[in-house]
């Protein structure tokens, strides 16, 4: 099916636009993302209606999203490696958001390593998206260990067991995705605009 779609889409592409190879990978790329990411919602969101957590996925994936703005971090390089992780991570944590109770100074200190780990690590950029601009990289890890701080902070003032739970791991979840160790697991290159030139001329 994703085979079917995606040569259906590129051959109109290719019909009605001059588009040189290199164009024409990267748009054959970016369709194959777009099927994955879509398709994969679908299965989160229809199994987390199913099971009841739609608010606490809700919850958990703005939160997660929102770091991910500044820090960036992996995304898995092959099709099933984003299907396994995305599952275990977007239906079981929702879920544990809504059961577990983690005591005030456990979520503090869990909270203060992520911050460090984000001054350490973010922004962290992929071979696709290197973040060549140096000012930008700074102005990033600012603003995510800012957040950062600021998830913290919301531990103070929200109630809200299920919504601080989220808080917590949304946290979490960032500041896993920036380590050097995950792009290691997953088979990736780290720090890509370090070797940006280097890779240009290749």
């Amino acid at each position: 099916m994703k085979d079917l779609l995606i040569n259906s889409a590129m051959n109109n592409i290719e019909k009605y636009c001059n588009y040189d190879k290199v164009k024409l990978k990267e748009i054959r790329y970016g369709l194959s993302s777009l099927y994955l990411t879509v398709t994969k919602t679908i299965v989160i969101f229809g199994i987390s209606y199913i099971l009841g957590y739609i608010k606490p996925l809700l919850l958990l994936m703005a939160l997660y999203s929102i770091l991910r703005l500044t820090g960036f971090g992996a995304h898995a390089k092959k099709s099933w490696h984003c299907w396994i992780s995305s599952l275990l991570v977007f239906l079981i944590l929702p879920y544990l958001c809504t059961i577990l109770i983690i005591d005030y100074r456990v979520k503090v200190t869990l909270g203060i390593i992520c911050v460090i780990l984000l001054g350490f690590f973010a922004p962290a950029d992929t071979e696709k998206r290197p973040l060549i601009n140096k000012k930008r990289r700074i102005a990033y890890k600012i603003i995510s260990v800012l957040m950062g701080l600021l998830y913290i902070v919301l531990f103070t003032f929200i109630k809200d067991n299920t919504l601080n739970n989220c808080i917590l791991f949304g946290l979490i979840i960032e500041t896993c995705v920036i380590l050097p160790i995950t792009y290691k697991v997953f088979g990736l290159k780290y720090n890509n605009y370090k070797t940006y030139n280097l890779n240009k001329k290749e």
